[in-house]
């Protein structure tokens, strides 16, 4: 799924500092060699491309003295190319029916077949083939993910598996409580507080579903946090000249940090 507010957004300042690895992965390394915990980044729809992910991942690397990992699960193909980036013209309501007609006609039909080629399925068995192949090499005792947007779905979708042991979500495509109720790593949300997807009663109803198993044998640990003053789109593609937009952003940095630093223990 994707709406307007996926080809919305801003470049990070900076330049990326790691290098290209496995299988065109974008590898920030940790500076404790070798590392035995590693943070798999599941983009956005632009893919490699948009250097944010991999200042990013940089980031990380640094904070969690951890290798990370930037897949290239569209196969050097990105859903969306840079050229479909634009600024945020909105700073809150709802969309309106021509940003809907606007995007379905100059976005999302021309690259229908970019997302097919990388549809759920298909993308999911590149990560997967992803983490079996440096687990091997690597020997890493555990590893998180971390995605936005379209990565964060595909965070929670391999949250149902035994290939990770922790997640962060950050603002995903649509899912339900009974999809949640599936997912066996421990779950960071960080949710927009305006989403097209995710919806404030589809927060809660998930928050409740996880809250229900505190003290039971299917208890999973679990947060979930709403960014005041954001958008679909703030945890990858911030508009830092918006002081509540950069602080939603710097905050998403610190609670994903934590959230691998709980969660991820070696």
């Amino acid at each position: 799924m994707s709406c307007p507010d996926c080809t919305s957004g801003n470049f990070l300042p900076g330049e990326p500092t790691g290098v290209l690895s496995t299988q065109g992965a974008y590898l920030a390394a940790g500076a404790t060699q070798p590392s035995k915990r590693a943070v798999i980044l599941l983009t956005d729809v632009f893919g490699l491309p948009l250097n944010n992910c991999k200042i990013i991942a940089d980031h990380f690397a640094k904070e969690l003295d951890c290798d990370v990992w930037t897949i290239d699960y569209f196969a050097g193909r990105p859903i969306m190319p840079l050229t479909k980036l634009k600024a945020m013209e909105r700073a809150g309501g709802h969309l309106s029916t021509w940003d809907w007609i606007r995007f379905f006609l100059f976005d999302l039909l021309p690259h229908i077949p970019a997302f097919f080629a990388s549809r759920p399925s298909v993308a999911d068995a590149r990560i997967l083939e992803f983490i079996k192949v440096i687990r091997k090499e690597k020997k890493y005792e555990k590893i998180g993910a971390v995605g936005y947007c379209y990565g964060g779905s595909a965070a929670f979708r391999i949250g149902v598996t035994d290939h990770v042991q922790s997640i962060v979500i950050f603002h995903p495509g649509p899912f339900t409580v009974d999809f949640a109720k599936t997912i066996k790593a421990p779950a960071f949300w960080g949710c927009a507080q305006q989403d097209q997807f995710v919806s404030q009663k589809l927060i809660d109803e998930t928050e409740a579903m996880y809250a229900a198993r505190k003290g039971t044998d299917s208890f999973i640990d679990y947060a979930f946090k709403i960014y005041k003053g954001t958008l679909h789109g703030f945890a990858i593609r911030p508009d830092l000249t918006k002081p509540l937009v950069k602080e939603a952003y710097e905050a998403a940095l610190v609670d994903a940090i934590s959230w691998f630093n709980k969660t991820l223990v070696v």
